[in-house]
């Protein structure tokens, strides 16, 4: 928080694991210190959900519990949590977020939409449903570079790459949630990325103006009588 006030930063989000196995600890018992550092800061806690098969309804009392637990925590200071979907995990898929965000039922808490997992969980077969589902609830977005989920399992493309690589069309889903109405924050993702850092920001920021222009242009044309 200092590095980042010091340079004029916001801080977004922090990931939060949450394991919903009866024998474990349900999560890191710091949350309590930490979160009021950030009040007043607007930052999200992106809860990992793991200790439970793939998208395993059984799991989803015990969810239900700590997530009102870490949510109501989290309401004191302002903070809002959003439920990560992450492939191999408990919480796998963007269905199972809104379906225990539902159950949780706090205005604080919310899903997020990451376009890694996605592709990982649904190769590239319902985006625009999958938006739809999550929109009442949604209040993050991540992006990348990515070649089709086809192409990387045919081992022929790459996962995740800088803004502007790949042959997914990222100008689609961004297309999509800003006709759904979505003004939330989004995201790049960089895990992984090899190389150096500062080339591969500058070229994913110069993807995201561009990327910008055409929902301009495209929200001018909606917006013009001959649209």
């Amino acid at each position: 928080l200092k590095t980042l006030d010091a340079q004029g930063l916001k801080l977004f989000q922090i990931y939060l694991r949450v394991n919903i196995g009866k024998k474990a600890r349900p999560y890191d018992t710091a949350l309590k210190d930490v979160l009021p550092l950030l009040k007043g800061r607007e930052t999200t806690l992106a809860l990992l959900i793991q200790g439970g098969r793939p998208s395993d309804e059984a799991g989803d009392a015990r969810a239900v519990k700590i997530i009102r637990e870490i949510a109501d925590l989290a309401a004191a200071s302002g903070v809002k949590v959003v439920l990560y979907p992450h492939a191999g995990h408990w919480l796998e898929r963007v269905e199972d977020a809104v379906r225990v965000v539902r159950k949780v039922d706090r205005a604080n808490a919310g899903v997020m939409f990451n376009l890694c997992h996605w592709l990982k969980v649904d190769e590239n077969k319902n985006l625009l449903s999958a938006l739809k589902l999550a929109m009442p609830h949604l209040m993050a977005v991540s992006i990348h570079g990515a070649d089709t989920a086809a192409e990387i399992r045919s081992g022929k493309g790459k996962w995740i790459q800088p803004l502007g690589s790949g042959t997914f069309d990222v100008y689609k889903l961004l297309r999509a949630l800003d006709d759904m109405g979505y003004r939330g924050p989004v995201g790049l993702q960089c895990y992984g990325l090899p190389g150096d850092a500062r080339e591969h920001l500058t070229q994913s920021i110069a993807a995201w103006r561009k990327l910008r222009e055409r929902l301009s242009a495209a929200e001018s044309r909606q917006r013009s009588p001959e649209g």
